[in-house]
């Protein structure tokens, strides 16, 4: 089983990069060198409850399954919230920076960030094998034509870093939907990248068809692509039955990850609709461990 990491992380400088996206510079007690130096790399971050300046954990160990038990054995009212996030650029000397979306206090990530100051600290747990694929992201885009990536607000850092790293003039195409043109973002990128901008205009997020529409509509680029898609989760899988039975994409070349569900929060039980995705990830990443190939 691979290490765990878990330290404690503080902030030490805060900026809005739009309206609506904040990005929280940290640094951290200790960070592996490899950390921050390869795309869409996922932390899980535990945010203090109510009152305590500190949220409370367990010592970092060898087995992330013990120390998951472990987790979930501190008592509900005082075991942090968790949730995942990408870090978005390592820093200098052990910093790092991550983006929080801003939509009001409806969830205790972007209530956080909303009232974050230097100083405030949370646990980090990761990077980890545990929350990797078995090929990497940058294997999977060297083995096709061009790139594909279609997401949401929430996938905007993500994206971003699949962009950064793109080889000179790889070919690429993205579809990213925001709420409006305030929340349009640059990426410095060395790849021949075409980026399609997509706004709510007023829509609640999850309840917009414009993503899975530009996509469905969208002329591709010639040859195989390497699908990366992420944001709320009945969005991402209408995107991935569109690119499998319409498109003819091997389930093997398309990257699928569901943020976040629409009135659903990460605490809530899981649908039948989460497990059956569950599930076909997991099958995908073990056949892809066995034979080697891109997921």
């Amino acid at each position: 089983m691979a290490e765990l990491p878990v330290s404690f992380i503080q902030v030490t400088d805060i900026t809005h990069v739009t309206p609506r996206m904040a990005r929280v510079t940290f640094d951290a007690e200790r960070l592996d060198d490899s950390v921050g130096r390869t795309p869409d790399q996922q932390v899980k971050l535990c945010f203090p409850r109510s009152g305590q300046q500190l949220p409370v954990l367990p010592e970092q160990g060898d087995d992330a399954t013990s120390w998951y038990q472990a987790f979930l054995a501190i008592p509900e009212s005082e075991r942090p919230w968790m949730r995942s996030f990408t870090i978005r650029r390592r820093g200098p000397a052990n910093t790092v920076e991550i983006d929080f979306v801003l939509h009001g206090d409806t969830g205790p990530a972007t209530s956080w960030a909303g009232s974050a100051r230097p100083g405030d600290r949370l646990g980090m747990v990761g990077p980890s094998e545990v929350y990797s694929a078995p090929v990497s992201l940058t294997d999977s885009i060297a083995n096709s034509d061009w790139l594909l990536l279609a997401g949401d607000e929430t996938a905007l850092p993500a994206i971003g870093t699949l962009l950064e790293a793109l080889p000179e003039g790889a070919p690429a195409l993205a579809f990213i939907e925001v709420a409006d043109a305030a929340e349009r973002q640059d990426f410095q990128t060395a790849g021949d990248a075409t980026v399609n901008w997509l706004y709510r205009e007023g829509t609640p997020p999850g309840r917009s068809d414009v993503l899975i529409d530009a996509v469905r509509k969208a002329e591709f680029l010639p040859g195989s692509p390497f699908a990366w898609l992420a944001g709320e989760s009945a969005a991402v899988r209408a995107l991935r039955r569109h690119l499998v039975n319409d498109r003819g994409l091997d389930k093997a070349s398309v990257d699928f990850s569901g943020y976040w569900r629409f009135k659903l929060t990460q605490d809530d039980a899981p649908t039948a609709e989460d497990m059956a995705e569950a599930q076909e990830r997991l099958a995908q990443f073990q056949a892809a461990a066995a034979d080697g190939r891109p997921e």
